[in-house]
């Protein structure tokens, strides 16, 4: 059996009085806690999630760390110029997270290669001295010869530019790994419930409630979150083989402007990520799935752009992301503009951004925590300097299972498929594809068979695609 690191930060959470308690566990989350022991204030941290890390909307978005391109037709520059800040933050301090991606858009009406050329160039100059690399044209023929594949009809150009890649799962774990490493209190599967004076943490594996002490509460829970007025938008991706030919990945704008990306995708990087949606989002956020019409209108995007490709979608994934509640502008144009304030219950939150931007706002939440525990001290962040520790997992299946379990804190095989891994974003799931995983888990976490089963049995049922 594993040394149960959950179970001892779980009695830690119990027994120790928290100057800080965290809530929410994913990317805004984990910047906030790992800012927070970073600071040397000699604050207590805990951060506390009611499901697994990383398992809502921060590991299923687009996997990109960009500037935003396409908020630049809204006049966003300052959202735009502070997301290529963080993109050159991020490159520098998690160098084996995030990664330069180069991208090509295809230019087929008569005016694309200017408009977009002309979006490109305010792009390299919001960058500044920060740009991965200046963008470039390609004619209608070099753009071809680079993507043999695309739609030929009216293709007039090319246009290739630099954004960042990610694992996005991966990043907030090494957050929050990292925060750990500092001296916060991490704990997965433990719900928070607060009143005035008083915090009850539920386990949610078990059922268990208890009474904690904190004497400031930092609300993240991102699309979870009651504090204010939230629009909840639904982003869904289609995972297919492999579409295009080249490294780069592919940006599309549609004919209302909407962008659309071709990113490569998988462990084997024989994959295509088709995504992202905008689509509002009434339901709440526990059941999140692409409708048929989100399908159909991504189907449709790669019928258009690749003529000749017969791959059906493999699976799917959908998030939420969580926007300041907006009049009178879609889902598409709802600004990615986040808000932090405190309520009169002395709670602390955080709402709306980009996951971009994530380090950032945690600087500027910590920055106003801060006034409130450690008045009058200089305790400057630290995120911006100090780089993430590199990691690179185990390629085969037993150990990354392992190192899942006993690392991330991962409890439940969806915890393996969906964070520690993208394995269950890589295939169709099959009993007999998840059988040997499950088994692996079993015997380190002491399942019982009816449990492995019904473990299965969930993700078979989960999963994105009939």
């Amino acid at each position: 059996m594993i040394q149960d690191r959950r179970l001892s930060n779980l009695a830690r959470l119990r027994s120790e009085r928290w100057d800080v308690l965290v809530v929410g566990g994913g990317i805004n989350g984990a910047g906030i806690a790992r800012d927070l022991v970073l600071r040397e204030a000699g604050l207590k941290v805990a951060l506390v999630e009611k499901d697994h890390f990383a398992s809502g909307t921060s590991g299923r978005n687009s996997q990109l760390i960009h500037g935003g391109l396409r908020y630049l037709k809204y006049f966003d520059f300052g959202l735009v110029s502070d997301a290529l800040h963080e993109r050159a933050t991020l490159l520098r301090v998690a160098p084996g997270l995030v990664q330069p991606l180069e991208f090509l858009i295809p230019c087929y009406g008569k005016t694309d290669r200017w408009f977009y050329g002309a979006g490109l160039t305010l792009y390299d100059a919001l960058a500044g001295g920060r740009n991965i690399g200046h963008h470039r044209a390609l004619s209608g023929a070099e753009t071809a010869k680079l993507e043999p594949e695309l739609a030929r009809d009216d293709l007039r150009a090319g246009l290739l530019f630099f954004d960042g890649k990610v694992h996005s799962a991966r990043l907030v774990i090494e957050n929050i790994l990292d925060a750990e490493a500092h001296g916060a209190c991490v704990v997965n599967y433990a719900g928070a419930r607060w009143t005035p004076g008083e915090v009850e943490i539920r386990d949610t594996l078990t059922g268990e409630e208890f009474p904690i002490r904190a004497k400031k509460i930092v609300n993240a829970t991102g699309a979870w979150s009651t504090g204010a007025p939230l629009r909840l938008v639904r982003g869904s991706h289609l995972i297919y083989p492999r579409i295009q030919k080249g490294s780069e990945a592919i940006a599309y704008f549609d004919e209302k402007g909407r962008i659309i990306f071709f990113i490569p995708w998988g462990e084997n990087d024989d994959l295509t990520l088709v995504g992202t949606t905008d689509i509002d989002h009434t339901t709440g956020p526990e059941d999140v799935r692409i409708s048929d019409g989100e399908r159909s209108y991504l189907k449709s995007i790669v019928a258009r752009l690749f003529p000749a490709f017969r791959g059906e979608a493999i699976t799917s994934y959908s998030s939420l992301r969580p926007l300041l509640a907006e009049s009178g502008r879609s889902a598409t144009a709802t600004s990615r503009e986040h808000r932090i304030w405190e309520t009169a219950d002395g709670v602390l939150h955080i709402s709306g951004g980009k996951y971009t931007t994530y380090r950032e706002m945690s600087e500027e939440l910590v920055d106003t925590l801060l006034r409130d525990v450690a008045p009058g001290r200089d305790l400057p962040c630290r995120t911006a300097t100090t780089p993430l520790p590199g990691f690179t997992p185990p390629k085969e299946m037993a150990p990354r299972v392992e190192m899942a379990v006993e690392r991330e804190f991962a409890r439940r095989l969806q915890d393996v498929l969906y964070v520690s891994t993208y394995w269950g974003h890589e295939r169709h799931l099959d009993r007999a594809w998840l059988e040997p995983v499950a088994r692996e888990m079993q015997e380190l976490l002491w399942w019982t068979e009816d449990r492995t089963a019904r473990e299965i049995s969930f993700c078979v049922e989960q999963q994105g695609l009939p």
